[in-house]
């Protein structure tokens, strides 16, 4: 990147190409949405100052209280340095409480740095008759992941005494709290009424159902710092779950010496308060090295204590460095589009959110909003068939994460299966991030015992990891028991049907969740099939004898399809397909990749006409987790016209909010960081409209390529299958055709 090479006094490269830059002005203080900085194992939310102390989760980091179900749990926000612009005894105001208007933060700009992983904010602060220029940067580092870094840079007009304070905020437990594992949906209603909450978002930021999905809490247990080291440090414990730490140090501006330290200390706030004087036109530059850990991942506070403080004897320039070099790593892989500069931004906006909520090679899954409190940080089929394909190629090291959840909490799947009188395992609709137990609030009860597809979600994402990566040692100690045993829930889950002769699956939710009682949701069954005709795969390659009932069942279960029109229908035909549901149709996701049921092309082209009339007749608000299945959809229907349309829907509609690309789930709702519509896309493009598919034979070009129309071409760069690399490119050849070529590296 040619601008870095004027930059050789400061690490602090800002990248070139503007698609990885998301930019903040003072037009977005009205309707600022938080941006995220994180690693996959802690985060925090942006804030409009860059200097705020702001909300903070740790990943499967989970409060367990009694009546409630789990739910992510607030680890002390790390990121606040306040400014006062004269001794807070004086009366001046600290920057972090004075109101937001263009008038006092002059000059604004907040930027997102995706190449770099870094958050930069720039303004003139205005307080009375004082300024002061300040240069914020912030970042959780890729290279070293425990720890993370907020610098504050001011230059004041004036001479005088500053305060600052550095601290670690210590977060109350969240009021009223309900007991979700208990209460019915008419009692939940009720119960966020009386205490005069609404459900609907508030602007600009709040997110829909905020009264239910608020963080868990974290008891501090000990909390101490040493104002001549200039550090502070706390363990904490999660409500009856697991521990924590945290440390800071803290680097004053070189060659100054402040006259006055204290150790400030309460039920909220942990902080190091600092007096010092200014000059005007000087500069100086403060910065607060961070480290955190928690059980199964780092020490305690005196081992966090050792990083923050050996971070800060590094110093911010080999910190920066490294971090950046890490994301420069993980930008290797790509998706590079030539002829549309807004999809390329926002194809790395949701590349930029997936990396920083998922770890390489652990066994920790991907919520369905990430690091935040969205869908109470549970794991859904989301993780599996949404977030995991988009990955697999790209970061096939951070998809692993994912399958491994499932195979470590396979125990607690076998368990809810024999607690229910079926065989083999049966994983929970909305699954415990740290131990995989069942966390369904009761008013959702249903969903837990009847939408059963996310097993055989489990089964095919184990499938498709070891398809790409020929790791037949993971497939025999991690992969195969998954199988197996969802294999032999399915063959017990069947209903032989003799008078039709024929395996039926009966009482499930549908996709299109509004179904919640139907039997034989096509979509279910096709999916619980293709487990089944896994497991028998899977035997081969390990060695294992396949249970002869897994072969009965996938070939006598039933899929239902309307013989006069020629297409598939959503559900057992006995049931009216009438509703105007949010879903509309699941006949897309038939053709979903990892899926992709067989079918010939003219029943293809059917079941997308089909599938497409209800959706197009829909007064719902969009769900963006159904935009990306309608793109592929119609792109293996050979309609490209339509699937560049539904792509656009996902470019162009409102899920995305400024200034950050934060993708919601909906338009209206702001349930924000939605990772699972940023799969969707992801996989709309490295599947979708090249074609390919993960099989036995390799990654093959089952459907032809297609091209948006105002696409020249499109790469996907440094994608792994089997220990290959290779930059795969679908662009136009000199009749107006998309075509496909691959490149080894």
């Amino acid at each position: 990147m040619l601008a870095c090479l004027t930059l050789v006094a400061s690490p602090m490269c800002i990248a070139s190409d503007p698609s990885f830059l998301l930019t903040a002005t003072s037009k977005d203080f009205d309707s600022y949405f938080p941006g995220q900085l994180a690693n996959g194992y802690f985060s925090t939310m942006t804030d409009v100052r860059g200097t705020a102390g702001n909300l903070a989760y740790m990943v499967a980091f989970m409060d367990y209280a009694k009546g409630d179900v789990s739910r992510p749990a607030a680890m002390p926000g790390w990121s606040e340095i306040d400014y006062s612009t004269g001794p807070s005894h004086a009366g001046q105001f600290w920057l972090n409480q004075v109101d937001i208007d263009a008038s006092r933060f002059q000059n604004y700009q907040q930027t997102l740095d995706m190449y770099n992983g870094v958050l930069t904010t720039r303004y003139h602060y205005v307080d009375g008759e004082k300024s002061t220029d300040i240069h914020v940067t912030t970042f959780v580092s890729q290279a070293s992941p425990h720890l993370a870094v907020n610098q504050l840079t001011i230059t004041p007009d004036f001479d005088g005494t500053v305060d600052l304070s550095f601290a670690l905020n210590l977060w109350a437990p969240h009021e009223p709290r309900f007991p979700l594992a208990e209460l019915t949906g008419d009692q939940m209603q009720e119960a966020v009424a009386a205490n005069n909450l609404k459900l609907q978002p508030m602007p600009p930021a709040t997110p829909d159902r905020a009264p239910l999905w608020y963080h868990g809490d974290t008891h501090v247990l000990n909390a101490e710092g040493d104002t001549r080291a200039l550090t502070l440090w706390l363990d904490g414990k999660a409500e009856q779950g697991a521990t924590m730490a945290e440390a800071v140090a803290v680097a004053l501006p070189q060659g100054v010496r402040a006259h006055e330290i204290k150790l400030y200390k309460d039920g909220y706030r942990l902080a190091l308060d600092v007096q010092m004087d200014v000059r005007k036109g000087n500069t100086y530059t403060f910065t607060k090295y961070v480290a955190a850990s928690r059980d199964n991942w780092g020490g305690d506070a005196r081992q966090d204590l050792a990083l923050a403080r050996s971070a800060r004897t590094d110093g911010f320039d080999r910190l920066l460095t490294d971090h950046q070099n890490a994301w420069h790593a993980l930008w290797q892989s790509d998706i590079t589009i030539d002829g549309d500069p807004k999809a390329q931004q926002i194809v790395h906006s949701d590349l930029y959110y997936l990396i920083s909520n998922s770890t390489p090679d652990t066994a920790w899954p991907i919520g369905a909003c990430g690091l935040t409190p969205g869908y109470t940080g549970h794991i859904f089929w989301d993780s599996d068939s949404w977030v995991f394909p988009a990955l697999l190629l790209l970061h096939p090291e951070r998809a692993k994460s994912l399958v491994m959840f499932r195979a470590n909490s396979l125990q607690q799947a076998e368990e809810r299966a024999s607690e229910r009188g079926w065989r083999g395992a049966m994983y929970p609709w909305e699954a415990d991030p740290d131990n995989g137990s069942s966390q369904t609030p009761h008013f959702a009860w249903i969903l837990d015992e009847r939408e059963i597809h996310v097993n055989a979600d489990i089964a095919i994402a184990q499938w498709q990891y070891y398809l790409a990566t020929h790791d037949r040692d993971w497939l025999v100690h991690h992969g195969w028991p998954v199988i197996r045993a969802v294999a032999d829930f399915w063959a017990s889950r069947a209903t032989y049907v003799p008078a039709k002769q024929r395996y039926e699956i009966q009482h499930v939710t549908s996709v299109d969740e509004d179904y919640n009682d139907v039997p034989n949701d096509t979509f279910t069954n096709a999916s619980a099939r293709k487990a089944l005709d896994i497991a028998m795969q899977a035997a081969a390659v390990v060695g294992d004898k396949p249970d002869s009932r897994w072969a009965t069942v996938a070939k006598g279960l039933y899929i239902p399809y309307d013989s006069a029109e020629g297409h598939h229908l959503d559900f057992d035909p006995s049931v009216a397909h009438d509703i105007d549901s949010w879903g509309g149709s699941s006949l897309p996701m038939l053709s979903y990749p990892s899926l992709d049921v067989p079918m010939n092309a003219d029943v293809r082209r059917r079941d997308y006409a089909y599938a497409i009339a209800p959706i197009e007749r829909s007064h719902r608000d969009p769900n963006s987790m159904g935009l990306a299945p309608m793109s592929i959809a119609a792109a293996t229907a050979g309609d490209a016209h339509g699937a560049t349309e539904w792509f656009e829907h996902n470019v162009t509609a409102h899920v995305l909010k400024a200034p950050f690309n934060v993708r919601t789930e909906t338009a209206t709702n702001n349930t924000g960081y939605f990772a699972t519509a940023s799969g969707g896309l992801i996989q709309n493009i490295v599947y979708g409209f090249t074609g390919l598919r993960i099989e036995e034979q390799g990654l093959q070009q089952v459907y032809p390529p297609m091209l948006p129309s105002q696409w020249s071409s499109f790469t996907l760069k440094h994608i792994r299958f089997r220990n290959q690399l290779y930059d795969i490119t679908v662009k136009r050849d000199a009749q107006g055709n998309a075509s496909l070529t691959r490149t080894v590296l």
